[in-house]
Parts: C-alpha cells; sequence; structure tokens
C-alpha cells in the first residue's frame, strides 16, 4: 500500500492542495528543463548556463520540504507499526492520536526554527525563547544583502531592493528567495500534520504512517506469481 487517495473537502483544504500539487509539479518540470538545456548546451554547442547546477539544487530543496507535507498528506510515510498492529483497535486509535501531537509540537518546533532562520534574510526579526517564541528579539543584524552565488536577479523580485535591501540593488538574487521555503514548507508540515491527527480523531484515518508496506509487497509479488 502505497498510500492513500486524499480528497479536501474545504475551499481552504482545496486551495492547499492545488497549490502544494502546482508547485510540486512545476518543479519537476522545471529542473527537468534546466537540466535538459544544460546538457545540450554542454554536449552540442560547448557552452551552459552557469547558473543552471546551482538552480537546480534550489529547486531540489524545495521539492524535498515540499515532499515531507505532501506524504503526511497522503500517507506515504514509512513507519514500524509491528506492535500498535497487535493492539485492540481502541489503545492502536489512543497511540495514533499520541503520535499525532508529538508530531504537530515538532512541527512547531521545526516552523520556530525555519522562521527564525529565514527572517535576518528579509530584514525580519527572528523570535526570543529556545523553544518557545516570547516575542521577537531586537537588534538582530539582517541578512537581506545576502545573495546566491550565481543565480542572476529576477526583475518581477526588484521590488525587494527597496523593500528590505535598503534601495540597494541586487546583482543575483537575494538568498531571502530560495529560503523562503523553509518557512512556507514547515507551516504546511504542520498544517498536514494537525490536519492528520484531526482524520485519526474522527476516524478518516488510521494512522501517520503506511502500513504493512512489506506484507502488502509480499502479497501482490505472490499474485503476480500465482497469476491472480
Amino acid at each position: 500500500m502505497s498510500g492513500q487517495t486524499y480528497k479536501p473537502r474545504s475551499g481552504l483544504a482545496r486551495a492547499i492542495n492545488t497549490l502544494e500539487e502546482t508547485l510540486i509539479a512545476l518543479i519537476l518540470g522545471l529542473m527537468t528543463l534546466v537540466t535538459f538545456i544544460n546538457v545540450v548546451l554542454r554536449y552540442g554547442f560547448n557552452s551552459s548556463f552557469i547558473w543552471g547546477l546551482e538552480v537546480t539544487l534550489i529547486l531540489f530543496a524545495w521539492l524535498v520540504i515540499l515532499g515531507v507535507s505532501y506524504c503526511v498528506k497522503i500517507t506515504a510515510h514509512l513507519g514500524v507499526d509491528a506492535i500498535t498492529n497487535m493492539m485492540p483497535a481502541g489503545p492502536r486509535r489512543t497511540v495514533a492520536l499520541i503520535s499525532a501531537a508529538v508530531c504537530i509540537v515538532y512541527g512547531l518546533l521545526l516552523f520556530k526554527g525555519a522562521w527564525d532562520y529565514w527572517a535576518p534574510f528579509a530584514a525580519l526579526q527572528p523570535t526570543e525563547g529556545r523553544w518557545f517564541p516570547m516575542g521577537f528579539t531586537e537588534g538582530v543584524r539582517d541578512r537581506a544583502f545576502y545573495t546566491t552565488d550565481q543565480v542572476p536577479m529576477l526583475g518581477i523580485f526588484r521590488w525587494l531592493e527597496e523593500a528590505i535591501n535598503y534601495g540597494d540593488t541586487y546583482d543575483k538574487l537575494p538568498r531571502v528567495i530560495p529560503y523562503a521555503v523553509l518557512p512556507f514548507g514547515t507551516a504546511l508540515l504542520l498544517y498536514r500534520f494537525i490536519q492528520a491527527g484531526i482524520g485519526v480523531l474522527n476516524g478518516s484515518r488510521a494512522s501517520l504512517i503506511v502500513s504493512h508496506e512489506a506484507e502488502d509487497a509480499v502479497e501482490d509479488v505472490a499474485a503476480m506469481n500465482r497469476g491472480d
């Protein structure tokens, strides 16, 4: 069993689902396109986009981070359920709810850490407190002038020069753009954890992980050998 089909119900859930799947598809397409063009340029014209590798790495990082929350949504994360499967339905559901609560706490910590790392690149302040946000730290030196190594600045982001860079122009894409996946991706992951916890609570899903992955694979192979 590779996961469950996710069917968003509310308008907000549908919008988030569409945005998530569109971004993942777009990232995969762009990675393929940039890599293909660079291969053609290198072997056909002895040239290349100098920024091609960096763009591909950035897109891959976005894909991985968005993929984490996507797998929570479709129940595709692997886990060990040998012990929980020996439990009666009631205790098994309780354990699943405890797991969901732990994941939600973990998601909150991830989101705080992601914001605190990204905020200085956006000329914003990170939060105070090691574990819980206790307000915003004052006087943290911003890193809005930090740029990528090779990726050229895009015109659609020129407004950032006035917004966070005191009017100075960017010669390369500022890091605030690729690093934005950190708070965005962890916020999406937290949303999916909460959504999964609610699903376990109302009985629409049994757990947060794929169940019987190995057993199902063995059964599929056995069925193929039998000709079923």
